[in-house]
């Protein structure tokens, strides 16, 4: 019995946010076919960089893992080749191996390694995380000022990281947006600016 919760737990964590991310394309009529051509179309980054960020990202979710499987809870997000890690570590050595793994990914641009040190966050915690992150993305998208696929958005302990290759007009939207949100202790910039 407590295999089957524990899968259901897993589950949870693993697949809510993907459903979570997928609800401003559903919002503007985007099936799931053709979500990723849309969302390719818009991005700002030539195609096969956003496909070298999803390879980025599974390539060092991976190499995490199995280097230093559970000893830390990491999230891995790549845009235009910039990594963003953020998480938990039960100290700062695991902290720095996790930042040494994922440089030693090729095509690695740069790391900025957010990690906090201390115990790994609950499964309430991430849940909240995600529901800030589709309120974010909920006013991003009502709000019309920029596309909504220039931004990414990740969310942990109720701080928000922004990334993105944006306008300074888009950034100060995105983070005005962002910082007004219910919820939300922080926005971080973590952008590249195009103008």
């Amino acid at each position: 019995m407590q295999f089957i919760y524990k899968n259901k737990c897993f589950f949870l964590v693993i697949f809510l946010p993907l459903i979570v991310n997928c609800a401003p394309m559903v919002a503007v009529g985007v099936g799931t076919g053709a979500g990723t051509s849309a969302m390719v179309s818009e991005d700002r980054r030539t195609s096969g960089i956003f496909i070298e960020d999803e390879s980025i990202e599974l390539k060092s979710s991976r190499r995490i893992y199995e280097q230093l499987g559970n000893q830390l809870q990491v999230n891995v997000t790549s845009f235009n080749r910039i990594v963003l890690l953020t998480g938990e570590a039960p100290n700062e050595t695991v902290k720095e191996d996790a930042g040494r793994l994922v440089r030693s990914i090729e095509n690695v641009r740069n790391i900025i390694n957010e990690i906090t040190i201390g115990e790994k966050s609950s499964l309430a915690s991430r849940s909240k995380d995600t529901f800030i992150t589709s309120k974010v993305k909920s006013r991003f998208l009502a709000s019309g000022k920029f596309q909504i696929n220039h931004v990414k958005i990740v969310t942990e302990k109720g701080v928000v990281f922004l990334l993105g290759m944006v306008k300074r007009e888009e950034a100060d939207s995105a983070t005005e947006i962002a910082s007004s949100t219910s919820g939300v202790l922080k926005v971080v910039r973590v952008f590249e600016y195009i103008d």
